[in-house]
C-alpha cells in the first residue's frame, strides 16, 4: 500500500566502525556493530519512530512528530556514550545523526522523497557525537527543545538546487581537544577569519559562517585537490570563537604558529585562535597535503598585521 504523509527521517550512522573490523576482524566486529545498532533502535522504539530499515553500520527511521525524532536522537547518543564507557572495543565509535521534515512516500515498508535525500546528506555535515537537523524539524519543537539548537545557516546539499537552512544540537562539548596543547588566550571576540590556500585568498566574518571547506564546487571554500573530500571540514561561529569541525575520512590537522604542535581531527572539533595552517588529508608538514593559512582577525584594529606578511607557515 502507498502512503503519502509528513514524516520526520532520521539517519544514523556508527563511525569508527571500520577500525572494529580490522581489529576484531570480520565476525567479531559484525557482531559488535549489528548489537550496537540494535541497541541505538531501541531509541526510536522508545519515541513512537519506525525502524525503516538498517545499514550495516546505521539505521533509518521515520517519525510522525519532530519533537520525538529529536528525543530519540539525544537518547541514541546517550545509549552509546554510556556503551562505550563501558566497553574498551567501542571505545572509539561516535554517532553522527541527520533529520529532515517533509512529505514522504511510503511503499511496502520503505521511504522514498525529498526528506530522505535530504537527511541521508546532511551526515556528510555532521562531526562525530553531532546531530544536525534541517529548519522545518526545528520549527516543530518546543521552546525548550529549539534553545540546544545553533543555526549554521544554508548549506549546499549534494543533490539539491536550494540550499537548506540547517541546525546543530548543541553538545556542550567544551574545548578539551583544543587546549591539551595548553591554554587558549581569549581577548576581545574576533570578527573574521582569513584562508589562504595557494592563490585563493578570502578573508570571511562571523555573518558568513559557517564555512564548508572541501573538493565539492558547492563548498564554500572549494579546494580542488583530490585528496581533499567533498565535504572535508567546517568553520563554525559559536558566540565569541571559531570553530573547526573535521568531516572527512583522511582527517583534518592543525598547526597554531610557525613552529607548534599539530593537533590531529578525526571526526573531533577545535577552536581556531590566533594563526596557523590547517591541513587537509595530512599534517602541514607533509608537502603533498594540501594546506590552507588561517589568521583569526580582529577587523577593527586596523593595524593589526595580516597572515600574508607572516613566514614559516
Amino acid at each position: 500500500m502507498t502512503q503519502i504523509r509528513e514524516r520526520s527521517v532520521l539517519f544514523a550512522d556508527l563511525r569508527g566502525s571500520t577500525a572494529l573490523f580490522e581489529t576484531l576482524g570480520n565476525a567479531e566486529a559484525s557482531g559488535l556493530v549489528t548489537q550496537t545498532v540494535a541497541l541505538i533502535g531501541q531509541a526510536v522504539d522508545e519515541n513512537r519512530g519506525d525502524i525503516i530499515k538498517t545499514l550495516g553500520d546505521g539505521l533509518m527511521a521515520a517519525f510522525d512528530n519532530p519533537r520525538d525524532g529529536i528525543k530519540a536522537a539525544m537518547r541514541m547518543q546517550e545509549l552509546l556514550v554510556k556503551t562505550s564507557a563501558r566497553s574498551e572495543r567501542l571505545r572509539h565509535t561516535h554517532l553522527q545523526i541527520a533529520l529532515a521534515r517533509g512529505e514522504v512516500v511510503e511503499i511496502h515498508g520503505d521511504c522514498f522523497g525529498d526528506a530522505v535525500n535530504v537527511a541521508a546528506r546532511l551526515l556528510d555535515h555532521a562531526g562525530d557525537g553531532e546531530t544536525v537537523v534541517t529548519a522545518e524539524v526545528v520549527h516543530g519543537l518546543t521552546s525548550a527543545q529549539k534553545s540546544r539548537f545553533r543555526s549554521l545557516d544554508h548549506i549546499s546539499v549534494r543533490g539539491r538546487a536550494e540550499p537548506v537552512h540547517i541546525y546543530v544540537l548543541d553538545q556542550g562539548r567544551g574545548d578539551a581537544a583544543a587546549t591539551q596543547f595548553g591554554d587558549i588566550v581569549r581577548s576581545a571576540a574576533p570578527e573574521g577569519i582569513r584562508l589562504v590556500w595557494q592563490e585563493l585568498d578570502r578573508v570571511f566574518d562571523i555573518e558568513q559562517m559557517p564555512i564548508v571547506l572541501g573538493r565539492s564546487t558547492q563548498a564554500t571554500y572549494c579546494i580542488t585537490d583530490v585528496r581533499v573530500s567533498r565535504s572535508h571540514a567546517r568553520i563554525d561561529w559559536q558566540g565569541s570563537s571559531f570553530s573547526l569541525t573535521d568531516l572527512s575520512y583522511n582527517g583534518t590537522f592543525v598547526r597554531f604558529g610557525a613552529g607548534g604542535q599539530t593537533l590531529s581531527l578525526r571526526r573531533g572539533s577545535c577552536t581556531l585562535h590566533g594563526a596557523g595552517a590547517i591541513g587537509l588529508g595530512g599534517p602541514p608538514s607533509e608537502t603533498q597535503a594540501p594546506t590552507v593559512r588561517f589568521e583569526v582577525l580582529h577587523l577593527a584594529e586596523a593595524a593589526s598585521p595580516m597572515l600574508m606578511r607572516r613566514g614559516g607557515l
